[in-house]
C-alpha cells in the first residue's frame, strides 16, 4: 500500500536537524494504550485464577501454566522481537504485535479447555514480545528533545510502575461482576482502537545500514531465556506447592528439572554472548550492554523486577487469604501503588533534565525499598490504613522516580540502528528479574512458614489451630517483603556505583540517540 504523499518517518524527522514529528504526542498516547495492555496482562489473570480453574477443570498441578505460558514466550522472544522491530519497521511490528495480541486474547476468552487457554496465553506472550520493544523504540526515536523525552518516559514509567496494580483491580472487577473471560476480551476493543489510530498517526522508523538477521543468535537467546525463565518458575511453583501441602520444608531448589532448565538456560545465554562477540551483525550488539550507563540501567532493572514481584504477588495473597478481601476489594486495595507512581512520575520527568538520572534512581530505589520494608511489619489483624496503605504508596512513589530515568537511560546513545534491541534488553532484564525474584522470594517465604509452624508446635501450639496457619502465612509474606526490600536496595546501590551520566550529559547524548 502506498500513499501519494507519505508521512515523514520518525527517523527523517530526527535527522539533519529537522523539526520533530508534529504529531508525536498523539502517537505517544496511542502507543501508551498498547503498552498498558501488555503490562496489564501479566497480572489481570492472577485474581481470576480460581474461577478459571473451576470453569475449565484446571488442576492445581497445571494451574501455573496460565501465568507461565505467557511469561515464558514473552521473556523468550523479547530480544528477537526487538531486532525484528529495528529491521522490519517499528510501526509495522507494533501493528502486527497489537493485532496478534488481540487475536490471542479472543482465543483465550473462548477457551474450552486448559490446552486451548495455555496456547492462547503463549500466543499473547509471543505477540507481546513484538509489541513491547517496538513501542519503547518508537518513543525513543519520536522524542529528541531532552525535556520532551523525559515527559514521554514519565508516561511510560507511570504505565510500567502502576499497570500491574491496575491489572489486579481490573481482574477483580471483571471476575466478580462479569466473567473471567472478560479478562481476555477486554483487550479486543482496546487493541482495535489503538490499531485504527496508529495507522495514520504513528510514523514508521527502522534501522539504517545492515539489517541482516542473526538467526543462530536468535535461536540461542530465545531458547536460553525461555529455559532460564521456566527453570525459576518451576522453583517458585514447587516451593509454593510444598507449602500448600503442609509445609514439608522442601524448597523448589531441590527439584532436579528446575535446576536443569536453569543451568541449560545459563549455558545457552553464555553461548549467545560468545556468538554475538564474533558475529558481524549481531542480534544484540555487546556495545549496548557494555556501555557503563546502559549496563548499570539494565542491572538495576533486573533487581527492580526481582523485588517488585514481592509487592504485587504477596500483597494480593495477604489481602485475600489473611484479611479475607474479595477479588475486587483486593484490586482496589492495590491502587495505592498506582497512586504513588502517578504522583512521582510527573515530578521525575521535570527533575531528570535538572539532576540527571542517577540521583532519582538512587532515591527512588530507596523509597521503594522503604515501602516494602514497611509492609514487612504487617500482622494478621493489621488495619488497611496502618501499613497496607502507606507501604504500597511509598513503593509507588519510589517506582515512579526509578522507572522514568531508568527507561530513559537504558536507551541513551543506543542509536537509531539499535533502539529496538536496547528497549528489548530493558524488557528482558525486568522479565528475567521477575522470574528470579518470584523463585527466590517464594522459597524464602515457604522457609519462614515452615520454621514458624515447627517452632510453634515445639512450643506446645495445636497444629490444627487455624490461627497458627494464618499467622504462619503472614510470617511468610513479611519475610518476602523484607528480602524484596533488600533487592531494591541493591538495585539502588548498583545505580549509585555504575551510572556516571549527569544532567550535562543528557541533552547531547539524547540528540545522538536518534
Amino acid at each position: 500500500m502506498t500513499d501519494p504523499v507519505p508521512p515523514p518517518s520518525a527517523h527523517d524527522a530526527a535527522a539533519g536537524g529537522e523539526a520533530p514529528y508534529e504529531r508525536r504526542w498523539l502517537a505517544l498516547g496511542v502507543i501508551a494504550i498498547t503498552v498498558l495492555l501488555v503490562i496489564l496482562d501479566a497480572t489481570i489473570v492472577n485474581i481470576a485464577l480460581p474461577a478459571v480453574s473451576v470453569d475449565l477443570g484446571v488442576t492445581p498441578a497445571t494451574q501455573q501454566w496460565i501465568v507461565t505460558a505467557y511469561t515464558l514466550t514473552f521473556g523468550g522472544f523479547l530480544l528477537l522481537g526487538g531486532r525484528i522491530a529495528d529491521f522490519w519497521g517499528r510501526k509495522r511490528t507494533y501493528l502486527v504485535g497489537a493485532g496478534g495480541f488481540a487475536v490471542a486474547s479472543a482465543i483465550g476468552g473462548l477457551a474450552q479447555n486448559e490446552a486451548m487457554l495455555f496456547g492462547a496465553r503463549a500466543l499473547q506472550g509471543a505477540f507481546g514480545a513484538l509489541l513491547a520493544p517496538a513501542s519503547l523504540a518508537l518513543i525513543t526515536v519520536l522524542f529528541t528533545d531532552a525535556k520532551e523525552r523525559a515527559k514521554a518516559f514519565a508516561v511510560y514509567g507511570a504505565i510500567a510502575g502502576g499497570g500491574s496494580a491496575v491489572g489486579l483491580l481490573l481482574g477483580g472487577v471483571l471476575t466478580e461482576y462479569a466473567d473471567w473471560r472478560w479478562c481476555f476480551w477486554v483487550n479486543l476493543p482496546v487493541a482495535i482502537v489503538a490499531i485504527v489510530l496508529a495507522i495514520p498517526i504513528v510514523p514508521e522508523s527502522r534501522a539504517p545500514g545492515d539489517t541482516s538477521y542473526d538467526v543462530p543468535g536468535a535461536v540461542l537467546i530465545t531458547l536460553g531465556l525461555a529455559s532460564f525463565v521456566y527453570g525459576f518458575t518451576r522453583v517458585a511453583q514447587t516451593s509454593l506447592e510444598n507449602a500448600q501441602a503442609g509445609g514439608s520444608g522442601e524448597s523448589g531448589w531441590s527439584e532436579p528439572w528446575a535446576l536443569t532448565f536453569i543451568v541449560v538456560g545459563a549455558l545457552l545465554v553464555v553461548a549467545f554472548v560468545v556468538l554475538e562477540l564474533r558475529t558481524r551483525n549481531p542480534l544484540l550488539p555487546m556495545r549496548i550492554v557494555l556501555d557503563r550507563n546502559r549496563g548499570g540501567a539494565y542491572l538495576t532493572s533486573t533487581f527492580v523486577g526481582a523485588g517488585l514481584i514481592g509487592a504485587f504477588f504477596f500483597l494480593s495473597l495477604y489481602f485475600q487469604q489473611v484479611l479475607g478481601y474479595k477479588p475486587v476489594e483486593a484490586g482496589f486495595a492495590s491502587l495505592p501503588v498506582t497512586l504513588g507512581v502517578l504522583l512521582s512520575a510527573g515530578g521525575a520527568s521535570a527533575l531528570v533534565p535538572r539532576t540527571g538520572p542517577k540521583p532519582l534512581m538512587v532515591i527512588g530505589g530507596l523509597l521503594a525499598a522503604g515501602g516494602l520494608f514497611t509492609m514487612s511489619f504487617l500482622k494478621v489483624d493489621s488495619g488497611f490504613w496502618e501499613l497496607a496503605f502507606p507501604g504500597p504508596l511509598l513503593l509507588g512513589l519510589g517506582l515512579g522516580f526509578t522507572f522514568v530515568p531508568l527507561s530513559n537511560l537504558a536507551l541513551i546513545g543506543a542509536g537509531v540502528h539499535d533502539a529496538g534491541a536496547a528497549s528489548a534488553m530493558l524488557n528482558a532484564t525486568q522479565q528475567v528479574g521477575a522470574s528470579i525474584g518470584t523463585a527466590l522470594l517464594a522459597t524464602l517465604s515457604v522457609g519462614a512458614i515452615t520454621d514458624y509452624v515447627a517452632t510453634s508446635i515445639a512450643s506446645g501450639a495445636d497444629p490444627r489451630d487455624p490461627a497458627l496457619g494464618l499467622q504462619a502465612q503472614v510470617e511468610g509474606y513479611t519475610t518476602a517483603f523484607t528480602w524484596a526490600s533488600v533487592l531494591l536496595v541493591v538495585g539502588a546501590l548498583v545505580s549509585a556505583v555504575l551510572i556516571k551520566a549527569t544532567k550535562d550529559d543528557l541533552p547531547e547524548e539524547m540528540v545522538v540517540a536518534v
